[in-house]
C-alpha cells in the first residue's frame, strides 16, 4: 500500500514548530548510535527565510539496508518507543532533504520529498570514496512564509531545547561512553544592513549531570508498573539564574511537564534542578508528533501527584532551607485565607505556586458549597458540613472587610472627604433591597453591623431631590461641588407607612481642618435632621446621626461642655440624645441619637469588631483541621 506523503505530513504534523525538525534529526542520529553530531545552519538574513539551509552530520551507523528499508516504510515499527512518522516533520518546513550516508565502505544517497517512494526514487548505492563513517542530511527549499521567531534557529535556544528533549538519552550515552558532542552553529552574513556573523555552541557529556534515582510507588495507578525518579540538584555560580526542568521520560525522550513544581518555591539563583520520571506507564503514550501525551486524565493526574510528592521529598531532604520556606508559605496561606484551612493540600503547598494552591483549595471549598446547596435534605454529616461551609463563607466576607479597613487606615489629610465617603457609601448610590451583592457595594458595617440591612429603594432622581432639599441654604464645605453627606433609609419613605422609617445620616470632616470647621459637624447634623423631618412628615420614627471628624483636646472639651457622654471606644466616641422640633409651629419633639467619633475610633472600633468574628472562626477552623 502506497502512502500519500504530502497528506501524511498534514495529518500527523498539523502545526509543528521548526525546533521539531532539529529534535527529530538528533533523535535519528542517536538511534544510529552517533556520539558526534554537527548542526550547521545557514541563512542569508533573517528576513529571507527562503534561503534557510540546514546541514546535520553524524558519525552513526548510517543508512544501512535495514535502516533504509525502515525509513521507506511509514508507520511500520518494531517497538513501541517509535512512532514511525517523525521524519515527516522535515517536510513541514522543507521541500527537499538530501541524504548522503557512508557506512561499511558504501555510499548511499537519495532525496526525501513529498513524492518520495521507495519504488520510484533517485536512491543510489556505490563504493564510498573514503572509509570515514558519516551521514549528512541537507535541508533546502524552505517553505516557510516567515520565521515565527529568530530564536528558533539560534544555537543557544536549540541547545536548551535539545538538552530538555534528550536528557535521558544523553545521560545513558554518557554512562556508556562518557564522551559525546553535539555542535550547533549558525552563519548569518546579514540582518538587513547589519552583519551578524557566526555563532556556535556545544553540548557535551559535561552538560549532563550525574543523577540519583529513587523508586516511586505507582501501584495505585498500575500495580505492575516500574516507576523511578531520576534527579540532579546542582549548585552553580552564585548569580546564575536557577534552572528547573521537570519532565516525563517517554520512549527515551522527554516530555516537559511544567505544572509539577513552581520555580517561585526554589532559590532564585545558584541552582540547577532536573527531575525526570521514568515509568513503564509512559511507554508509547505520546502522539505521532511527540507534542502531546496520550494518557487519560484518570492516569495522568495521579501520576503527576505522585511525581510532585516525590520531588518535594527530595528537595526538602537536600535543601532544608526550602523546607523552612515551605513551612512559612503554609503559615502565610493559613493566615491570609483562614476560611480555606483544611482545604490546602499539605503535600503540594510550597511545591506548586501559591496562586495554584489557593485556586485548588477554593475549588474544593466551592465544591462543598455546591453539594450543600443542592442537597434535598441534610443528614447529620451534611448538617455539620453545612455549618462548616457557612462559617467559612462568613469568614471569607470578614476577610474582605479587613481589606476595607486597611484602605481606610491609609487616608491622610491629603485625601478628600469624598474619598472616605465613597468607601462607606458611594455618593447618591441606590442600594437594592434583597440583593446580596449590595453588601459589597457599601461598607455601613464600619459604623455598626445593623446598618447592613438598611437599603434605599428610591430612584436616583428621588435621592437627588432629597439631598438637594436637606442641604438647601446651608453653609456646607463643598467637595467636588457636592455636599458631603451619606443618607440611608430602612425603607422607601415614599411608600412606607407613617412612623415606620429609620434613618442614618453621616457627616464627614477630613483630617487637618480647623477646630471651627470641625465644630460645624453638630450644627450640620441638626439642620439635616430638621429638613428631613419636614421633607417626610410623619414617616420617620428614629434617626441616628454620625459625625466623623479628627479629634483634639479642644474639641473634646467642646463636646463635654455640651454634655456629650464619652462611650467606650478604641479612641474617642461621644454620644448625646437630642430632642428636636421640626418647626416653630409644631411642638412635637423627635429624639435623635447623635454620635461624634474620631476618624481613628471609626477605624479601630471597626477593626476590633471584625477581629472578634474572625478570631472565633479561625479557632473553629483550626480545631477542625487539627
Amino acid at each position: 500500500m502506497r502512502v500519500n506523503t504530502k497528506q501524511a505530513v498534514r495529518l500527523f504534523f498539523q502545526n509543528p514548530s521548526l525546533v521539531q525538525v532539529f529534535k527529530e534529526a538528533v533523535a535519528n542520529s542517536l538511534d544510529a548510535n552517533a556520539n558526534q553530531i554537527d548542526i550547521n545552519i545557514f541563512i542569508d538574513s533573517f528576513d529571507k527565510q527562503e534561503t534557510l539551509r540546514i546541514e546535520i552530520i553524524d558519525n552513526g551507523e548510517g543508512f544501512t539496508d535495514y535502516r533504509y528499508n525502515k525509513f521507506c516504510e511509514l508507520l511500520k515499527v518494531e517497538e513501541n518507543t517509535h512512532q514511525g512518522v517523525g521524519r515527516l516533520v522535515y517536510l513541514s518546513y522543507f521541500n527537499k532533504v538530501e541524504v548522503r550516508s557512508i557506512y561499511d565502505g558504501l555510499l548511499r544517497t537519495f532525496t526525501f520529498n513529498d513524492s518520495f517512494d521507495e519504488n520510484n526514487t533517485d536512491m543510489s548505492l556505490s563504493q564510498a570514496p573514503d572509509a570515514m563513517q558519516e551521514t549528512k542530511l541537507v535541508f533546502t527549499e524552505c517553505s516557510m512564509q516567515r520565521l515565527s521567531s529568530y530564536s528558533d534557529i539560534m544555537p543557544e535556544r536549540l541547545r536548551q531545547e535539545i538538552l530538555k528533549e534528550f536528557y535521558p538519552r544523553l545521560y545513558i550515552l554518557k554512562s556508556k561512553i562518557n564522551d559525546f558532542q553535539i555542535k550547533i552553529k549558525i552563519d548569518v552574513p546579514h540582518r538587513g544592513k547589519i552583519t551578524v556573523g557566526t555563532f556556535e555552541t556545544t553540548i557535551t557529556s559535561n552538560d549532563i549531570p550525574d543523577m540519583s534515582t529513587v523508586k516511586i510507588d505507582t501501584e495505585t495507578i498500575d500495580m505492575f508498573a516500574d516507576s523511578y525518579l531520576d534527579y540532579a540538584i546542582q549548585k552553580t555560580e552564585k548569580f546564575s539564574a536557577t534552572f528547573l526542568m521537570t519532565a516525563f521520560c517517554v520512549d527515551n525522550r522527554t516530555k516537559v511537564v511544567d505544572d509539577i513544581i513552581s520555580l517561585e518555591n526554589l532559590p532564585s539563583y545558584g541552582y540547577n534542578f532536573i527531575f525526570l520520571l521514568r515509568s513503564s506507564i509512559l511507554n508509547g503514550k505520546i502522539d505521532p508528533s511527540r507534542q502531546n501525551l496520550t494518557l487519560s486524565d484518570s492516569v495522568l493526574k495521579p501520576l503527576k501527584i505522585l511525581f510532585r510528592k516525590k520531588i518535594a521529598e527530595v528537595i526538602e531532604k537536600q535543601l532544608p532551607s526550602v523546607k523552612e520556606k515551605n513551612n512559612r508559605t503554609k503559615e502565610s496561606l493559613d493566615k491570609t485565607y483562614p476560611h480555606l484551612l483544611g482545604y490546602f493540600n499539605k503535600d503540594e503547598v510550597g511545591i506548586i505556586s501559591k496562586a495554584k494552591s489557593v485556586e485548588d483549595a477554593q475549588k474544593l471549598f466551592m465544591r462543598d458549597q455546591k453539594t450543600i446547596l443542592e442537597a434535598q435534605s441534610l443528614d447529620d454529616e451534611k448538617y455539620d458540613k453545612a455549618l462548616d461551609v457557612s462559617s467559612r463563607t462568613l469568614a471569607q466576607y470578614i476577610l474582605y472587610r479587613e481589606k476595607i479597613i486597611a484602605k481606610v487606615e491609609q487616608y491622610t489629610a491629603a485625601d478628600s472627604e469624598a474619598d472616605l465617603h465613597n468607601l462607606i457609601l458611594p455618593k447618591r448610590s441606590v442600594l437594592k433591597d434583597g440583593n446580596m451583592d449590595s453588601i459589597y457595594t457599601h461598607n455601613l458595617w464600619l459604623l455598626d453591623n445593623k446598618y447592613m440591612t438598611y437599603t434605599t429603594a428610591m430612584s436616583e432622581r428621588t435621592m437627588t431631590e432629597v439631598l438637594d432639599e436637606i442641604t438647601k441654604k446651608t453653609n456646607d464645605i463643598e467637595d467636588d461641588g457636592r455636599p458631603d453627606i451619606a443618607i440611608i433609609f430602612s425603607d422607601n419613605p415614599n411608600k412606607a407607612e407613617d412612623g415606620s422609617v429609620d434613618v442614618v445620616i453621616i457627616e464627614l470632616k477630613k483630617r487637618g481642618i480647623t477646630l471651627a470647621k470641625t465644630e460645624e459637624v453638630e450644627s450640620q447634623l441638626q439642620q439635616r435632621a430638621i429638613k428631613l423631618l419636614n421633607y417626610y412628615p410623619n414617616k420617620i420614627q428614629r434617626m441616628w446621626f454620625y459625625g466623623i471628624v479628627e479629634f483634639n483636646d479642644d474639641f473634646r472639651l467642646s463636646l463635654e461642655n455640651r454634655e456629650y457622654t464619652p462611650l467606650f471606644s478604641k479612641d474617642y466616641l461621644y454620644y448625646r440624645e437630642n430632642s428636636w422640633k421640626k418647626s416653630l409651629e409644631d411642638d412635637t419633639k423627635y429624639t435623635v441619637g447623635t454620635y461624634i467619633l474620631s476618624i481613628d475610633a471609626f477605624i479601630k472600633d471597626a477593626m476590633a469588631h471584625n477581629e472578634i468574628f474572625l478570631n472565633i472562626l479561625k479557632e473553629g477552623f483550626k480545631q477542625k483541621k487539627d
